[in-house]
């Protein structure tokens, strides 16, 4: 049987794209259907955007060290108008460039949504029909707001970056890094800003230690970070939002943006209809060759709800290309991932945590805080945590945490490390970089404590 393309892919996010092309630059006959932007959910409405706000919002304590530093600089407030142009500028520079990648790898594009009509065929928005060899389905993930009295008056990360103009105080509800992050963001773009989150700690999941930090941080800046609360209903006043939490408070907010979680961009692909197994959560269940149970169809990224990073997406659509067009099966490989979150102060982390390696083997903590000199000298009081979770057994790394400036770019070179098995005794050998926050890593010698 012979078919229009040897691969059509649903969705132009990371993950789409790479794959798209790297099969097309192997010879292989590729069509895309994205019914957005290109770029997917981290180059339009996720970490591309927001890493520009982050940067927009330190600025102010920059100019606060400077004048410690002897400068004499003035700050004339912060234009929105100014920073949002030039940002949605640059995300059309963006796109036009995932754009361009596609054409100049010969991958026909079609501006338009599709769905699986049947396990070969792809039907566009317009009724036409495309039929391929393999079917990549690669749509992303999307914010989900629970329902509760009210809850249509919220936004999320979506909508953040396309604001009219700053509010002058906003109510941020969720306690996972997105919230976290943009709670930083709005309160270092001078929004008075709280943080609802209904655990007992914000950035469930992470090392408990290194989220205290981080925390503790969020609150010195002046960010209203709020636990074990929750919203229990919103009514609009006028041009505010009315809020009434679980403590029984009434607040009044401008903005109340929702972070409390993302599904799976699943629905209306007719998955359910070619017998495709889909999770609880709309996950797109695959196999360790991110298979469906529909051996023409394959997905890749937040859609299967494994690990929800662009660069995992991208892994995974390297690695369906390999199995696929290449013969090599390949499996993406999920383990010890470094990750990022960029908060104030920004994390960065890889492998286990102190409590989940406790649960599983005998362990010893190397960990030390202190005030990193830059920010000491100005008269700032944050403080920089350093931290490795080490096997008693094999001596081997399992976790590196650090919350610092610059902690994002610090775990990429921490993870290789990890990643290779390096022994508490490889990191004890390597010399220190001095003066610097990360020579602290090799320099811890004595435990502050076992397990």
């Amino acid at each position: 049987m012979s078919f229009d393309y040897d691969l059509f892919v649903i969705g132009g996010g990371s993950g789409g794209v790479r794959a798209a092309r790297v099969a097309a630059a192997g010879g292989a006959k590729v069509g895309l259907a994205e019914e957005s932007r290109y770029g997917g959910t981290c180059v339009i409405r996720g970490c591309v955007p927001k890493k520009f706000m982050v940067y927009a919002s330190e600025y102010p304590s920059m100019v606060e060290d400077g004048r410690a530093y002897g400068w004499d600089l003035s700050e004339n407030g912060f234009s929105w108008d100014t920073f949002s142009g030039k940002l949605n500028a640059e995300l059309d520079r963006l796109e036009g460039i995932y754009r361009k990648l596609l054409a100049n790898s010969g991958v026909e594009s079609f501006d338009q949504r599709g769905k699986l009509a049947d396990a070969h065929t792809v039907e566009l928005a317009d009724g036409t029909t495309k039929t391929a060899k393999h079917i990549l389905v690669a749509t992303g993930g999307w914010p989900v707001i629970p329902e509760f009295p009210g809850s249509d008056l919220a936004i999320t990360s979506n909508e953040i970056f396309h604001l009219e103009k700053l509010p002058e105080n906003i109510l941020i509800v969720g306690g996972g890094y997105i919230a976290s992050e943009f709670a930083g963001i709005m309160n270092g773009l001078g929004v008075k800003t709280t943080q609802f989150y209904r655990g007992t700690q914000i950035l469930r999941g992470f090392d408990e230690e290194a989220r205290n930090a981080v925390a503790s941080g969020m609150l010195e800046n002046g960010v209203d970070l709020q636990l074990e609360t929750n919203v229990v209903s919103m009514v609009q006043e006028g041009d505010k939002i009315r809020v009434t939490d679980t403590k029984g408070n009434d607040t009044l907010f401008d903005k109340v943006m929702y972070a409390t979680g993302r599904a799976p961009n699943s629905k209306n692909l007719g998955l359910e209809e070619l017998g495709i197994a889909v999770g609880s959560k709309g996950e797109i269940k695959v196999d360790q060759y991110s298979q469906t149970s529909v051996p023409s169809v394959y997905a890749v990224g937040d859609v299967t709800d494994r690990v929800n990073l662009t660069p995992v997406a991208i892994r995974e659509g390297m690695a369906f290309v390999e199995t696929v067009f290449n013969g090599n099966p390949t499996s993406p490989d999920h383990d010890l991932i470094p990750t990022a979150i960029f908060t104030q102060p920004e994390m960065g982390t890889v492998g286990l945590g102190e409590e989940e390696a406790a649960k599983q083997e005998a362990i010893e903590v190397y960990a030390t805080s202190f005030k990193p000199m830059q920010q000491a000298f100005a008269g700032r009081a944050d403080k920089v945590l350093m931290k490795l979770v080490v096997s008693k057994a094999t001596r081997k790394v399992l976790g590196c945490h650090i919350v610092a400036p610059g902690a994002g770019e610090m775990i990429q070179l921490a993870g290789i490390a990890v990643k290779m098995g390096a022994t508490k005794e490889d990191f004890d050998r390597t010399v220190a970089v001095h003066p610097t926050m990360s020579e602290e890593l090799v320099t811890m010698k004595t435990p502050v404590r076992e397990t």
